[in-house]
Formats: C-alpha cells, sequence, structure tokens
C-alpha cells in the first residue's frame, strides 16, 4: 500500500515528490466551498428567477437535480478515484461544476437552467467524495479530525453566508452572478490542485503495464437505480400524491433497476460498488449508521426555520440564526472527539455522540408554546456538539480501516447512504407532518400553512393561533419520528461494528 508522502509527515510507502500540504488543503477548502454553498445561495434567489425565466412549477428541480446528480455519482467517482488516483478525478469534477456555473449563468429558460443545474451536480459528486478522501489521504490518524474540522467549517460558514449573498446578488446585481462569482473560486482550487498535488504512482497507474476495466455497465445501473429512487422520494408527496401511478411506477423500476444493478456488479472484475463495501461489518455499520444520520437532519435543517418563522414570529434572518448555531459547534466538537475516541474508541464514542442527539431531539417537543428563540437555539448548539462526536469518529475510523487503493470507494458509500438517508429523511418526514396537519386541519400541508401566516391578511387572532399551534405539533412529531431514527444508530453500532474498529498499522497512533 501506498500513502502520499506529505512533507514533515511520516507515511507509509515509497517516497514520491513531495506535496505542500497547505495549498493542497486551501484548495480543498475552496472546492468544499463550491459544493457547500452551492444550495443556500441559490434558494434566496427563487423569486427573481422565477421571475425572469418563469417555470414556477417545477422550480422546485432545481434543487432537486442538483441533488440527484451528486447523490448517484458518488459511488461512480469514489471508484474512479481509486482506479486513476484522487487528482485527475478532482480535476475533472471541478472543470464540470464550472462548466456547469458558467451555463446555469447564460440560461435561457426554466428548463435549461434545471439541466444545466444536473451538470453542476454531475460535478458537485466528485467534489464531496473525492475531496473527503484526499483529507484523509493528507493526514494521519491522530491529526484527521484537523483537516475534517476545517472541511466542518466550510459547511457551517456557508450555511450563514449562502442565503445573505444570494439574496444580495439577486437583490442588487443579477442571480446569473450567482453562478459566476463561482468561476474565480473554482479557478483558485483548480490550480492549487494542479500545482501542489502530487500522488504516488499507484494512484494514477493502478496497473502500468495493464489495461484497466471500467465497470461502464455497473456505473449505468446505479445511475440509473438512483435516479428513479431519489426521484420518486424527492417528488413523492410534492410533485404527484405517493400513491399514484409515477410514484408507485417509479419505485418499481428502481427495484427492477437494482436487481440489475447487483446481477452486474457480481459479474464485473472491477465493479463500481464492490461486495466488499457490505461484506466487512465495519464499513457496512458505519454506513448504516450514518444513513441514520442523513434521515435525522432533515428534522432541523428542512423543518426547523418553519418552526421558527410560523410558531416564534421571527425573520427569515433570526429564523437562519436558530439553525445555525448547530453548524458552530459541529466543527468545534468534531475537532476534540480524536482527545475521546483516542481513550474509548471509534464505535463507543459514535454512540455516546448519537445518544446524546437522541435526548435533544426527544427534549425539542417539551419546548413551551410559542415559547422563546433562546430555547430551540440551544437545543441546537447542543444537537451540532453531538452530532459532531458521532459523525467525524465514524468517518475518520472507517477510511482508517482500509488500503490507499480502497479509500475512495468506502468513502464515497458512506457519504452515498448519508445522501440517501437524507432523502429517505425528506420524504418521511413530509408526509409525516402533512399528517398531522391534516388531522388537526382537516387537510393542507407545511409551505401552505406558513405562507398563511407569514400574510395573515384576513385571518382572526384566534384562527392564527391555531394555524400556529398546529404547525408546531407537526414539527414536534417530525423530531419525534428524527428521535426515532437517531435510536437507529447506536442499534447498529453496537450489533454490526466491531468493539475495536480493525485499523491499519501505518494508521494506528490511537488503540481506537
Amino acid at each position: 500500500m501506498t500513502e502520499p508522502y506529505v512533507k514533515g509527515v511520516a507515511t507509509a510507502g515509497p517516497a514520491t515528490p513531495a506535496t505542500r500540504r497547505g495549498p493542497v488543503v486551501a484548495a480543498l477548502m475552496l472546492g468544499m466551498g463550491l459544493a457547500a454553498i452551492d444550495g443556500t445561495i441559490v434558494s434566496t434567489a427563487v423569486p427573481q428567477i422565477v421571475g425572469d425565466l418563469g417555470g414556477l412549477a417545477v422550480f422546485s428541480w432545481l434543487f432537486s437535480g442538483y441533488l440527484l446528480a451528486v447523490t448517484v455519482t458518488l459511488p461512480v467517482y469514489g471508484k474512479l478515484s481509486d482506479t486513476f488516483g484522487r487528482k485527475p478525478v478532482l480535476i475533472a469534477g471541478v472543470v464540470l461544476f464550472l462548466i456547469g456555473s458558467l451555463l446555469c449563468a447564460a440560461a435561457w429558460n426554466m428548463a435549461s437552467l434545471i439541466a444545466f443545474r444536473v451538470v453542476q451536480g454531475l460535478g458537485g459528486g466528485a467534489l464531496q467524495g473525492t475531496i473527503q478522501t484526499i483529507a484523509a489521504d493528507l493526514y494521519p490518524l491522530k491529526e484527521r479530525p484537523k483537516i475534517q474540522a476545517k472541511l466542518s467549517s466550510v459547511w457551517a460558514a456557508s450555511s450563514v453566508a449562502g442565503p445573505a449573498a444570494g439574496g444580495l446578488l439577486a437583490g442588487y446585481a443579477d442571480w446569473r452572478w450567482i453562478f459566476l462569482i463561482n468561476l474565480p473560486v473554482g479557478l483558485v482550487a483548480l490550480w492549487l490542485i494542479v500545482r501542489h498535488l502530487v500522488e504516488p504512482e499507484r494512484a494514477t497507474a493502478r496497473r502500468p503495464r495493464a489495461r484497466v476495466r471500467i465497470d461502464w455497465a455497473g456505473a449505468l445501473a446505479v445511475f440509473a437505480t438512483g435516479a428513479l429512487l431519489l426521484t420518486a422520494l424527492v417528488q413523492g408527496g410534492v410533485a404527484w400524491p405517493w400513491l399514484s401511478a409515477p410514484s408507485l411506477g417509479l419505485m418499481a423500476g428502481a427495484a427492477v433497476l437494482g436487481a440489475v444493478t447487483v446481477f452486474v456488479e457480481r459479474r464485473a472484475a472491477e465493479p463500481i460498488i464492490p461486495g466488499w463495501v457490505w461484506r466487512r461489518r465495519t464499513i457496512s455499520a458505519v454506513n448504516l449508521a450514518l444513513g441514520a444520520l442523513g434521515l435525522l437532519m432533515v428534522a432541523p435543517t428542512v423543518f426547523l426555520p418553519t418552526y421558527a418563522q410560523s410558531v416564534l414570529g421571527l425573520g427569515p434572518i433570526a429564523a437562519g440564526f436558530v439553525l445555525s448555531v448547530m453548524t458552530l459547534s459541529w466543527p468545534i466538537s468534531a475537532a476534540f472527539s480524536n482527545r475521546v475516541y483516542g481513550r474509548i474508541g471509534f464505535r463507543l464514542t459514535a454512540v455516546v455522540g448519537i445518544s446524546l442527539a437522541l435526548l435533544l431531539l426527544l427534549a425539542f417537543p417539551f419546548l413551551p408554546f410559542p415559547g422563546e428563540p433562546w430555547q430551540p437555539a440551544l437545543i441546537m448548539l447542543l444537537l451540532g456538539a453531538a452530532l459532531g462526536l458521532f459523525q467525524l469518529p465514524l468517518i475518520v475510523g472507517v477510511q482508517s480501516t482500509v488500503p490507499y487503493e480502497e479509500r475512495g470507494t468506502t468513502t464515497a458509500s458512506v457519504l452515498f447512504c448519508r445522501q440517501v438517508g437524507q432523502s429517505v429523511g425528506a420524504a418521511l418526514f413530509g408526509a409525516v407532518a402533512n399528517g398531522v396537519l391534516a388531522a388537526r386541519l382537516g387537510g393542507g400541508d407545511l409551505d401552505t400553512l406558513a405562507r398563511a401566516l407569514d400574510a395573515p391578511g384576513s385571518l382572526t387572532a384566534g384562527t392564527m393561533d391555531g394555524l400556529r399551534r398546529a404547525v408546531d405539533a407537526a414539527v414536534d412529531y417530525v423530531f419525534v419520528g428524527a428521535a426515532g431514527a437517531a435510536a437507529l444508530a447506536p442499534l447498529v453500532l453496537l450489533t454490526l461494528a466491531p468493539r475495536r474498529f480493525p485499523v491499519l498499522k501505518e494508521a494506528a497512533g490511537d488503540d481506537a
């Protein structure tokens, strides 16, 4: 096994030209910033985009199309990075993302903008998975929380700065600048990667004298299966009813294509999703646990802003702050998590973190009505700390159990399961919230009620209070459901994961 040689860092494998870690880390943070800020910066400019291009009925695909492309390409890019090296895959991802950004800025109608957002997502899939893998390549086990905390801080800053930047650009310039500002940032990241990232020979030529086999049939099968499944989850209950022909047809098609994917992958010489990803207890347990994390994260990220505005009566900026405090404590907790897992191990640290998160999610329904903004903000602050203690040890731990040539596939599988969990959570908890509202009000959905409360018009005080209480109850049930998802994670870890992760020798500085 070989590792990239980084000046000043002891690593296994033959010496290769030194990689300057500082510039590479800067490039990774810039690249992660492109992917992190993309969703939040676009969301605030939707009214201007729709006013210019039209397409109100399908504008949700600006987000769904991007998410779909990112998710279904993660396993493909993970395998490609293990086969051809991280550097060419990351370069291709940045270039594709920038091409998509330029095309989005030139879009002439909503259909073209959605198509170009998909192109952006194809590049975004390479950014997310490959950046996380390179971060693990650059740092030994004891130092990996540092880079992970830096990457987490990028997400935190993006969640706060994205909506503000999008609103300013759309309001005082033009919404097309939302995509054009990606170009200078991406070009700087690209220059740093090309100039400073050097990989060992193994990473760039896995079989120097043999023809590399690419499982294109498997890649297409994975892409098609994921596309149908995620489309059904994202659009079900929104564009059409859950039990309608489109939903049932997409689900059935995803099931059939899933069976085809398993058949193709079992016969492939170099499968996109190798069987060992699920046969190894550690990897399969982490995949399922982080799938549960994606599921529960829907409650705070999707439903809390609506709660803050509709129940607490806060404006959009203040509501965003209630959520953003979670992203402030998350990287701090992650940065110090190595002091915990170095003593008690990866598995037990993650179990402690998710157990604390479970208690906090269960505490949310006990908040008074209507309550004070500091109360949910405090829960979010503590929740971020708990989840930082849960997620990072699992990612660092599972990356440390595989050799260099399997790390890209392993990292991509973890991120893929987390993304799928988010899609399942959005569909499931959306149905829960709307079901509660239907039981209390006889119909309606959360978005419709939120708009009514933002512009009350002729609504009486009693009606307003009843609507707020209904939204409060719906969000409470969502948080209870999120707590149920949180309860699945320790169950999976304690049942499937070994007590001590089988960390490889070259990474075994901690007894984890």
